[in-house]
């Protein structure tokens, strides 16, 4: 009962209680107030020594904020990977697309070439420059090659050489020497993206069983690689330190890959990067092109020609007579439909127009036609693709009717494109009346393929109308249109 009571006496805590309160709350707003003052000072003190380029300085920047203008061809850098064997054999393809007055940019070698070999047309394509040893890195992985590590610096070799120009560098773009890029396609895709945040753009692999191996989210080097500038500044500075925690990687995307990852930035995936890992014919997957420009092809030399009676090289070339007049409508696909003979009409522009003797769905018609073979032997996984296939009849007379383009002109007048395809005849028996097999040449007219920022992020396919009296004879005629608002693409009843 009195347990507490001496101690409560003891201390006569009734009489100095409220001296003990008011000491306490002193010494409490002062360890407050000396706290904020520290905390000050070393932010004031951190802040004074930041880099320029440290994440404070990335998400601070009240420039982020600002609208920026669409991006050129001369906001790009390319940085393109070859070699002194592989060079004089892959040269024409490069003089392609690049453009000496708009373009900038190196290709590196692993030896410096011949003066005859430097000189011939070297007004038509990039500066050679030779890359830097790199035998001080190890290279481990069994079965690989250690040239990835020299093509994997080509990034650091590049951002080096342009990042103090006096022209602005938004973004830089690297590739192999048979990556085939479209420069117009390529700066409206990146339009869509600000420069000055942390972009790693690309796309991966055809082939599952590839990017099982390598990763799904890894930009495969040979469709192309976007960095924004402010990123490969950044990464610039301690690349080779990065390179050097990952002897054992393949090849020289999977390091640059790897690195990017240890910044915390992930893929931005753009479809219209093709990395092509295909053997064979790629009509069916060039005709089942996304909606997104095409930025870019790739192992040119393990594919057919495109178009019939040509080399590989005529054939690229004779697609660019198409990108020359409409880059972003190339490979774009319109479907239509003629309601009496119930025929699929598939419009690939630039490339095809193909005629089902049939009604298909327009998600049936999307699927990729597998003309094409694997790359490789991966047992079970060869012929795993990641999109979606449909078969491609072994009998020739059983596929649909397919017309390629002859030519492309343009009206200045009225701006109209009209794109010219013939049939590649089949020795194939037909009804002349109801088959399509009747028709000799399509006429295909647009107008030039335009679309704002808005456009590209949100894109939607256009739609086509057979025109009348253009079906009896043997050439039919095709108008490409934007879609009405509710229109949907179908046969109509």
């Amino acid at each position: 009962m009195y347990l507490f009571r001496p101690v409560c006496k003891a201390y006569s805590f009734s009489s100095y209680s409220p001296i003990i309160s008011t000491r306490m709350m002193n010494c409490l707003l002062l360890s407050v107030l000396i706290s904020f003052v520290y905390l000050i000072v070393s932010l004031s003190i951190s802040m004074l020594h930041e880099p320029k380029d440290t994440i404070n300085a990335y998400f601070s920047s009240s420039s982020q904020d600002q609208p920026q203008s669409l991006t050129e061809i001369d906001h790009i850098v390319f940085g393109i990977g070859s070699s002194l064997n592989s060079w004089p054999e892959r040269r024409d393809y490069v003089k392609l697309w690049w453009d000496t007055q708009r373009m900038r940019g190196c290709v590196f070698v692993d030896q410096p070439l011949s003066a005859l070999e430097n000189n011939t047309d070297s007004h038509l394509l990039p500066p050679i420059c030779v890359s830097e040893d790199t035998s001080r890195f190890r290279y481990t992985c069994q079965g690989g090659d250690r040239r990835a590590i020299r093509i994997a610096r080509c990034v650091l070799e590049t951002v080096r050489m342009f990042n103090t120009s006096a022209h602005e560098v938004r973004w830089y773009v690297f590739g192999d020497d048979d990556t085939i890029f479209f420069p117009e396609n390529l700066a409206r895709t990146l339009s869509k993206y600000d420069h000055r945040s942390w972009y790693y753009i690309g796309a991966a692999s055809e082939i599952y069983e590839s990017n099982r191996v390598f990763g799904n989210d890894m930009a495969f080097g040979g469709g192309g690689i976007a960095l924004s500038s402010s990123l490969a500044n950044v990464l610039a500075k301690n690349f080779d330190s990065c390179i050097e925690r990952y002897p054992y990687l393949y090849g020289g995307d999977s390091r640059i890959h790897a690195c990017v990852l240890e910044l915390g930035v992930g893929l931005s995936h753009e479809p219209g990067f093709h990395q092509f890992d295909l053997n064979g014919n790629a009509l069916g997957i060039l005709t089942s092109h996304s909606t997104r420009p095409l930025v870019s092809l790739h192992h040119m030399s393990h594919l057919d020609p495109f178009f019939p009676n040509s080399t590989t090289f005529s054939a690229v070339q004779h697609l660019f007579s198409a990108v020359e007049l409409d880059p972003l409508r190339i490979l774009q696909l319109s479907i239509c439909y003629h309601r009496r003979y119930s025929w699929t009409i598939s419009v690939s522009w630039g490339y095809t127009v193909q005629i089902e003797s049939r009604h298909m769905f327009l998600r049936d018609v999307l699927r990729t036609q597998q003309t094409f073979r694997p790359w490789q032997s991966f047992g079970g996984l060869a012929s795993v693709y990641t999109f979606n296939t449909r078969e491609f009849n072994h009998d020739p007379c059983k596929r649909p009717v397919t017309f390629f383009m002859e030519y492309v002109s343009s009206n200045p007048g009225d701006g109209t494109i009209k794109s010219v395809y013939k049939q590649a005849y089949e020795n194939c028996t037909y009804d002349p009346i109801s088959s399509p097999r009747k028709i000799e040449e399509i006429r295909v007219f647009s107008t030039r393929l335009d679309p704002d920022i808005r456009q590209l992020k949100a894109p939607r396919r256009q739609c086509c109308d057979i025109l009348h009296n253009s079906i009896e004879g043997k050439v039919m005629e095709i108008a490409i249109r934007e879609c009405k608002e509710d229109e949907f693409i179908y046969m109509q009843p």
